[in-house]
């Protein structure tokens, strides 16, 4: 049984021996298995879509029906770990998630999978944010920096060979186990999980934002709705344009809920802050592009090139490998330089990787889009960590926490809305350079706009909250 107390504002399990590390290692597992349902499935799609008779849009909805569920309720869930405890609630977020995979591996139909997928996201936004929650509970402040770097990068080694894992299983045994491989993890997990952590005997119990988090989810929900579905379905179509313009009502309703909620799911205050909005874009537009290169990549080798599955997921991996070696590089030079020149640098040079993809896929070259890939593969680590770091300098101490799931909210946002433009884009064009294109330019626009917003200097934070 943990034993409590506070270290700077944060409740501290006095954890025994090794317990803490048998913690770190089950969190970083579990968050490595989520990052890899994100990207896995790339590869197995055409095999899927030929397999269970997709269509185009339907397979696209297999990745970003996940992405979108996630996305909608990771912030939330947070919140609900407080109320009703973490320990029970990543218990149910494991048994889901793992059931769920288990289901996506028997589907017979589309219907079946997209369903199995959705449960899957559920699963996945209760467990990511209190995997997190508790490694920080689990370690003192001397040891937590340590802790969250090793957890970072377990889940950065497993989003690095997703493709690779897709590849191999969807070649050589079945595209079903891309699903399967999950559920003995989430057993190993929940075991340790359930045998080494204890919640604190007096839960804080903050009221929960049901308004603004149903404004949320039924508002975004609604406008990827539109924007996937209106290609096919006609841009005329009543529920198209019924989608569209609710999505967008609710999520204009929206802000002035947040200003006015003493417990706001999200502080749109904060945005107020230059250097705040700026670098929330930044990660908003790093997961709408690792998202599009991952899975129109892989599009893209098999259907154009011939590449086997195998193949395509060898061929993203300079996309993800030069992360894992560059990843603590980059906190380095946050640290010494701050944050605006790493980042401006990543999204720069990553900005240019982007359209060097699209380059090649114009012309055809394997090598040049490989080449292009590694670039942004090395750019990608500026585009997360000093964001990030930005984040947190730009708010009062007593916000870290706040601003921190602010940003983790944006980045699974950019995901799924990234997903729906490139997918519309795709819908409309056929093109794959085309999708890369407006990649391109919507992140050099967020370079415009975190050019002229990020501080030139390391912000002071106020200590005063806003309003």
């Amino acid at each position: 049984m943990n034993q409590w107390f506070h270290q700077d504002g944060i409740i501290v399990a006095d954890t025994q021996g090794n317990t803490r590390w048998w913690l770190l290692a089950a969190m970083g597992a579990i968050l490595g298995v989520i990052l890899l349902d994100e990207t896995v499935i790339s590869v197995a799609l055409p095999t899927i879509q030929k397999d269970l008779g997709l269509s185009r849009l339907q397979s696209h909805w297999t990745v970003n029906i996940y992405l979108l569920v996630l996305a909608c309720f990771a912030g939330a869930a947070g919140r609900l770990g407080d109320i009703l405890g973490a320990r029970w609630l990543l218990s149910a977020g494991l048994l889901i998630f793992g059931l769920a995979s288990a289901a996506g591996g028997f589907s017979e139909s589309g219907l079946d999978l997209l369903l199995a997928r959705a449960i899957q996201g559920l699963g996945a936004a209760l467990i990511f944010p209190l995997s997190l929650l508790i490694l920080i509970r689990s370690f003192e402040e001397h040891e937590r920096g340590l802790a969250l770097g090793l957890y970072g990068a377990i889940g950065t080694i497993f989003l690095s060979m997703g493709p690779l894992i897709g590849g191999v299983l969807t070649e050589y045994i079945s595209w079903r186990w891309i699903f399967w491989v999950n559920p003995p993890i989430v057993l190993i997990v929940a075991a340790i999980a359930l045998a080494c952590w204890r919640d604190p005997a007096q839960l804080p119990e903050p009221a929960f934002d049901w308004k603004g988090f149903l404004l949320l989810v039924v508002g975004l929900a609604s406008i990827v709705f539109g924007i996937m579905e209106g290609p096919d379905r006609g841009w005329a179509q009543p529920e198209v344009i019924i989608a569209l313009v609710s999505g967008l009502l609710l999520l204009t309703l929206f802000v002035p809920i947040e200003r006015s909620a003493p417990n706001p799911l999200i502080a749109v205050s904060l945005f107020t802050n230059p250097s705040f909005a700026s670098a929330n874009m930044i990660v908003f537009t790093a997961q709408f592009v690792k998202i599009v290169m991952f899975v129109f990549g892989a599009l893209y080798f098999q259907s154009k090139l011939g590449f086997s599955p195998l193949a395509a997921g060898a061929a993203l991996l300079p996309v993800a490998i030069p992360q894992v070696f560059i990843a603590p590089l980059a906190g380095k030079i946050a640290d010494r330089f701050g944050a605006r020149t790493p980042s401006l640098i990543g999204v720069g040079c990553g900005t240019i990787g982007v359209a060097l993809v699209a380059l090649g896929m114009r012309v055809g070259n394997s090598q040049m889009i490989m080449a292009a890939f590694l670039i942004w593969g090395c750019c990608a680590p500026f585009l997360f960590v000093p964001p990030r770091r930005a984040v947190m300098m730009s708010v009062p101490v007593a916000l870290h926490g706040q601003a921190s799931g602010i940003s983790m909210t944006f980045q699974l946002l950019g995901g799924t809305v990234g997903m729906a433009l490139a997918s519309t884009t795709f819908a409309i064009t056929s093109s794959f350079p085309m999708v890369f294109w407006l990649i391109a330019i919507f992140a050099g626009c967020v370079f415009a706009y975190s050019y002229a917003s990020l501080e030139r200097k390391p912000v002071k934070a106020s200590s005063e909250k806003p309003e």
